[in-house]
């Protein structure tokens, strides 16, 4: 496709886990040549692919992806790394006259491209985070959220309460500076035009697909996948293996709690992850158009933005 001089456009696709993002991103890009980055900072990581639904060798292969086994689990992206890589592939798509999907269902990583963020550059404090890790380690990791909560309720709706290191992190910024973490985040005009879209399904069926690709994870070999990422010498403090299904697995196999327990803990926690998601796309927010996903819905968005190429 051929765009405008200086028109960027950017196709966004967001909504909670198990609604069948990738799916519907896959038929759209093959038909509109277009390709897809990954908006979803589990996908990064190298050898955790069962438990992260990545897409298959074979999805990969029907339309080019992006920022997927990128780096190895005891590696971190931050929001500002992922920021840059994500615009230089973009930059990259642009210039093959492709259509870029921004594809995923973590907020603040979407975010940091469309909105044109600019994450806290404040450096990290090394003393003051071994403080506040030997804190959660004193009162537990929910605890420490829960004051992190009392001084900045915006930033605790947007952290998982289960990731310590975004909750020490946090912190040592509001300690750091003297401001609530969620004030320290500026945003710019967006470089990119955007098209945003919304995929939904009622809240009990998306809790059932949840429950049961969680069961499929488990058929298709998700403990073992854990095993071997811990037999590979990947500590289990890792924050790529603090991820949903991963903990409570590791929790498992280190005598924590039974398998049976294990299961219901990850279903529980991807239902309480999915309404965190609400938190940052909004059904009533004007800017997104809203699809409720079936099987047909695809044909109804490619339609959308066939008539939004038109307006470039």
């Amino acid at each position: 496709m051929q765009y405008p001089e200086d028109c960027y456009p950017l196709i966004l696709i967001v909504g909670p886990t198990a609604v069948g993002k990738s799916k519907i991103a896959i038929n759209l890009a093959e038909r509109l040549e277009g390709e897809i980055i990954s908006a979803d900072s589990r996908l990064f990581y190298r050898g955790m692919d069962i438990g992260t639904a990545k897409p298959t060798l074979v999805e990969q292969r029907i339309v080019p992806h992006h920022l997927i086994d990128v780096t190895n689990p005891d590696e971190i992206w931050s929001l500002a790394l992922f920021q840059k890589k994500a615009h230089r592939v973009i930059s990259d798509i642009h210039s093959r006259h492709h259509l870029p999907f921004l594809v995923g269902g973590t907020g603040q990583f979407i975010r940091t491209v469309t909105e044109g963020w600019q994450p806290p550059i404040q450096p990290p404090d090394f003393k003051l985070r071994n403080t506040l890790e030997r804190w959660a380690e004193e009162i537990g990791p929910t605890a420490l959220y829960q004051r992190m909560a009392q001084i900045d309720p915006q930033a605790a709706e947007k952290i998982d309460p289960h990731n310590l290191r975004r909750t020490i992190r946090a912190l040592e910024v509001i300690f750091t500076t003297g401001e609530k973490f969620s004030s320290q985040r500026t945003s710019q005009d967006s470089p990119y035009r955007l098209l945003q879209i919304g995929l939904i399904r009622p809240r009990a069926e998306l809790y059932a697909r949840i429950d049961e690709r969680v069961d499929e994870m488990l058929a298709c070999g998700f403990l073992d996948e854990v095993r071997r990422l811990v037999s590979q010498g990947y500590s289990t403090d890792l924050p790529s293996l603090s991820a949903i299904g991963y903990r409570e697995l590791i929790d498992y196999l280190k005598g924590k709690t039974t398998f049976a327990e294990a299961v219901v803990l990850i279903k529980r926690r991807t239902h309480e992850y999915v309404r965190r998601q609400a938190n940052w796309f909004k059904p009533d927010d004007p800017d997104i158009h809203w699809y409720l996903a079936n099987p047909s819905v695809d044909k109804e968005i490619e339609t959308l933005i066939r008539d939004w190429i038109k307006t470039l």
